[in-house]
């Protein structure tokens, strides 16, 4: 559906295609982390907010190439907890989502894009914000989890995510 979407408008528009980003918060970040693993070969980047990947046997991950992904995390969220486990979702939704959980999806990411080294911590503008980097991966790549300590479930920083993402095109 997302390729489908990006083909369409590119049809209709001029739209720079090695620069397409996924973004999303919640179930959008879900979607986001969705089409990293599954449609890099459209996607340039990624940046989930308030969500993590599911469990390997709910949904794999197997992208077609490496895929640079910043990850937005509050430890305090009470939908998606930030150790992982399943999802608190409303009634409505009938759904449980296993979660990997913030670090666990860092990991993941790290390994789905063969990182190496030590990932460095900087403290970003936000001072509630630490972002964990690792940026020496496969393909030039980058693989980010921006912690908000006592975040709870909400968007990560617009600003932060538009940084990361604006660096980022297909190779």
């Amino acid at each position: 559906f997302a390729k489908a979407i990006v083909s369409e408008i590119e049809a209709m528009a001029c739209i720079d295609i090695k620069r397409v980003y996924a973004n999303g918060f919640s179930i959008g970040g879900a979607m986001a982390n969705y089409v990293a693993c599954n449609a890099a070969d459209v996607f340039a980047a990624a940046t989930p907010s308030a969500s993590d990947l599911l469990s390997p046997t709910q949904t794999p991950c197997n992208p077609v190439r490496p895929i640079s992904v910043l990850a937005f995390r509050g430890t305090a969220d009470p939908t998606v907890p930030y150790a992982g486990g399943a999802s608190v979702t409303p009634n409505s939704c009938p759904a449980t989502l296993n979660l990997l959980g913030a670090v666990a999806s860092f990991n993941k990411w790290v390994a789905i894009d063969s990182c190496t080294g030590t990932a460095t911590t900087t403290t970003v503008t936000d001072p509630n914000g630490t972002r964990m980097l690792s940026s020496q991966c496969a393909g030039a790549v980058e693989v980010g989890l921006y912690t908000i300590q006592g975040g709870v479930h909400a968007p990560g920083p617009g600003k932060v995510a538009w940084d990361f993402l604006k660096t980022k095109s297909m190779p």
